[in-house]
């Protein structure tokens, strides 16, 4: 043997020597860590499901370990009316490569230590027997985990294909889905990326005829991390190519192109504020463009520790009071009263006060329709603020809770036009202008009653609102008054409509 060959030889035999005292120690920690992960996950369960009327929660049914590897059992179980009338549970298997080298990522040449590379799957049971069969006899859901020894975690999910029966009247046909995911330790931070290329449901409707839904080239990303109050914030975002919705007797096409959502959420100190976007690019009808559409949303300045101790309260007591009501109300008995103890009220107080201090807005920044013809547009602004007190009359708090309300209302004739044309046609019309008179007709005739009634003007082609209110001063459409005279306007002219026969 020469030299080189030597020293190589030690190398592979070091190599050999580290990998195998690595996996032992690995093999001697990893029930310690696994339970670990267990035990978070369950907490982030019981986070999510908390004021719902389900409980959920993920055990280690078992562990068989070796030098170099370990089998690990999982059993998830659902139970509540989130998860059906019956009970749902899922058996997982896990077949764990001990680090720092695993055998799978030495052959696919990625040599970075890890202390454990899971491959886990779902198992066959009663339950998931269905879902395997769909699957041709594999697993439906699969997926790789590596563990670092800083405990991140990164690894795959994948959903396979699968083309069932749901019922006797309904069928679900599945590309699979393929999702990345990436956390750091306790996942502070959490990335996913992921794709499905089609998903196809038909079913019928109520009224017997048959409806099918087709969604096409989904994508889905998020970039969040965990707050210092325990959620998640940061960035999500939601794609689709095209979606077709076929219904009704005529089977008619409801399509939606480039589809598009995205929220972001932020943390300043004790503030939160938070945005959210939706975008189609084409809303189309029978093969034929509709138009587009758009909506923004936003809210700032929401004091973080307030809101928290007011979802506490609501998912602690209003929530169950709500599904008791609604349960006496089916059952035809009297509805229970709601009691907070003292204790709740003052925190329901304080956490109200707490939270207007900080000056919350909400606002609809944008939501429009675009057509052919036109364009329709409505946005609104809402800043709220503490009142000098919780305990004024219902008027004079809501004068003082508003530190300022501004709407702008734009309706296109023109865009009602294509709109009532495009109705037309899902109600059987054939004939092209008797479509377009009536629906001329019908935006006029809408027009005509919302200037006649003085609660909007005509701007060219356009019916237009604008409402602005601060410091106890209402300016509608133009004309400055004070709430009284505004709300004394509006009364008449509702109570007016309500006279029109």
């Amino acid at each position: 043997m020469n030299k080189s060959a030597g020293v190589l030889l030690g190398i592979v035999v070091a190599i050999g020597v580290i990998s195998a005292g690595g996996a032992w120690y690995t093999g001697t920690k990893l029930e310690g860590v696994l339970n670990t992960s267990i035990a978070d996950a369950n907490k982030e369960l019981q986070a999510a499901l908390v004021g719902s009327n389900g409980t959920a929660s993920l055990e280690l049914v078992s562990l068989e370990r070796n030098v170099f590897s370990s089998t690990a059992h999982y059993r998830l179980k659902g139970e509540g009316e989130t998860f059906g009338e019956a009970p749902v549970e899922l058996l997982f298997v896990d077949h764990i490569e001990h680090g720092p080298l695993p055998f799978s990522r030495l052959v696919s040449l990625k040599w970075l230590p890890v202390m454990a590379t899971s491959h886990y799957e779902l198992e066959r049971t009663p339950t998931t027997e269905k879902w395997f069969i769909a699957a041709k006899d594999k697993s439906p859901a699969t997926g790789i985990v590596n563990i670092g020894y800083d405990n991140s975690t990164n690894g795959t999910l994948q959903l396979v294909p699968l083309d069932v029966a749901l019922d006797d009247k309904s069928n679900l046909k599945f590309s699979g889905l393929n999702l990345d995911l990436a956390a750091s330790a306790q996942a502070q931070k959490v990335k996913a990326n992921g794709y499905m290329d089609s998903l196809t449901l038909t079913t019928v409707a109520q009224d017997q005829t048959p409806v099918k839904v087709e969604l096409n080239g989904l994508t889905l990303a998020s970039n969040l991390q965990k707050s210092t109050y325990g959620y998640y914030f940061g960035e999500n975002t939601l794609e689709l190519t095209d979606s077709k919705t076929t219904f009704g007797a005529r089977q008619s096409i409801l399509g939606f192109k480039k589809f598009e959502m995205k929220n972001k959420t932020e943390e300043t100190g004790t503030s939160a504020s938070g945005r959210a976007d939706y975008k189609v690019g084409e809303v189309s009808f029978n093969g034929k463009t509709v138009g587009s559409a758009q909506m923004a949303m936003s809210l700032k300045n929401l004091d973080i520790p307030a809101t928290l101790s007011l979802v506490q309260i609501y998912q602690t007591k209003l929530q169950p009071y709500e599904k008791a009501a609604a349960e006496a109300a089916a059952a035809g008995e009297p509805v229970p009263e709601l009691v907070l103890t003292p204790a709740e009220e003052a925190q329901v107080k304080a956490g109200l006060e707490k939270l207007l201090a900080a000056g919350p807005q909400v606002a609809l920044e944008n939501l429009s329709f675009h057509t052919t013809n036109g364009e329709s547009r409505a946005n609104l602004v809402l800043d709220l603020t503490k009142p000098k007190s919780m305990d004024l009359p219902p008027d004079q708090l809501t004068r003082q809770l508003i530190a300022l309300l501004d709407f702008n209302l734009q309706v296109s004739k023109p865009m009602l036009v294509d709109l009532l044309s495009v109705q037309g046609q899902i109600d059987g019309q054939t004939d092209a202008k008797l479509i377009a008179d009536q629906a001329t007709a019908t935006a006029d005739m809408f027009g005509s009653m919302a200037v006649g009634s003085q609660l909007a003007k005509l701007e060219g082609s356009s019916i237009v609102t604008k409402l602005h209110y601060a410091n106890n001063q209402v300016e509608f459409n133009g004309q400055k008054m004070t709430v009284e005279e505004f709300a004394g306007f509006v009364m008449s002219k509702l109570g007016g409509a309500g006279n029109i026969q």
